[in-house]
């Protein structure tokens, strides 16, 4: 009974934050038929500044880390991130009914890191005063891109490979993909890589990129201070506002699979975190990284993007559906992530000591 109240209070909770409360905000006057609209350049400019916000944070925290400490945790979490978007695509993303794209998309935003639940569990591991690396947060943006990049790339991939499917008269999509411009092998190759360059130069991407490289070469921490982490929240609000409206419009898409998200949502971050702690127990046998790393590594790899996903994958991903990724994400997977930090501390405890 104390277990349901919990889960009960933490959904609550979620539902009362910023983040969720203007997403089913946006989707309740969309409901209701209200004329209200961003327009679109507008759009595009919150995102911009949302993105380079979370660039520049990132990079600053990765030029302020001790970096050959950082080295192979960081490693580990873009592998991390890149393998839970693997997985999602060959269990997700190949359900029945489950659009390819809306599979993809969640499984990048489960693949890349919430900033909130990560904050939340250096809150637990210091209110239990328990140490742990001060360049954990640095490992952010190791995982996020991977995830994010990883989902963008194999989405585009498979796009590119229907229209080549399409446009093909006999021929198969596997053969006209690796053919590129009419050959084999290296035209395959180049078609690859085409898509991961037009990946890495996409709007959103370019944002991220950008921000991570001025705040780890420049040093842009007073205009971070004074302008971009004052309008952060507020920014993201409008942003979750717009996509609950979006995805109210698209949620008619979700009804015939919305168990197979549900089962998604509720187990993912149980698994990921799982590999998240496997590869921080690995990494401390080799390198001697604290038990509290260890824990905060699974609370990452258990978490699902909350700020720089969402805008990234509606920019780069279009096709795929708000309500499939976001709702799945932070209405179940955010909640969970967070009611398993206790566990992981647990496993910490019994096979390494707090």
């Amino acid at each position: 009974m104390d277990i349901a109240v919990d889960i009960l209070t933490t959904i609550v909770a979620q539902v009362q934050k910023p983040t969720l409360a203007f997403l089913l905000g946006g989707m309740i006057l969309a409901a209701a038929g209200s004329k209200l609209d961003v327009p679109e350049p507008v759009y595009k400019f919150v995102v911009m500044l949302l993105l380079l916000k979370v660039g520049i944070g990132a990079g600053i925290s990765v030029r302020d880390a001790d970096l050959m400490s950082l080295l192979v945790p960081a490693l580990a979490a873009a592998a991390l991130g890149i393998a839970i978007v693997a997985l999602g695509t060959v269990t997700l993303a190949r359900m029945r009914g489950v659009a390819r794209m809306d599979g993809l998309a969640t499984a990048g935003l489960f693949g890349a890191v919430s900033a909130s639940t990560l904050a939340a569990g250096m809150a637990m591991l210091d209110a239990e005063g328990i140490a742990y690396e001060g360049f954990i947060a640095a490992l952010y943006p190791f995982m996020d891109l991977a995830a994010l990049i990883t989902a963008i790339v194999l989405a585009r991939l498979g796009a590119a490979r229907r229209i080549a499917a399409t446009a093909s008269a006999g021929g198969t999509a596997t053969l006209t993909l690796g053919s590129g411009t009419g050959g084999t092998g290296t035209g395959g190759s180049g078609v690859i890589g085409g898509i991961l360059t037009d990946t890495l130069r996409s709007p959103a991407i370019s944002a991220l990129l950008l921000g991570l490289g001025l705040g780890f070469f420049a040093r842009p921490d007073s205009v971070y201070d004074s302008f971009y982490e004052p309008l952060f929240r507020g920014l993201l609000s409008i942003l979750m506002l717009i996509m609950g409206m979006e995805a109210w419009a698209r949620l008619s898409e979700m009804r015939k699979v919305a168990h197979v998200y549900l089962v998604y949502g509720l187990t993912a971050p149980l698994i990921h975190g799982a590999l998240g702690f496997a590869a921080g127990l690995a990494i401390h046998h080799v390198t001697g990284f604290s038990a509290g790393g260890v824990v905060l590594l699974a609370v990452m790899a258990a978490s699902s993007s909350d700020i720089s996903g969402p805008p990234t994958l509606r920019a780069a991903i279009p096709e795929a559906n708000p309500s499939a990724y976001v709702g799945t994400s932070t209405g179940l997977g955010t909640p969970v992530a967070i009611l398993s930090i206790p566990l992981w501390m647990a496993l910490a405890e019994a096979l390494i000591g707090l």
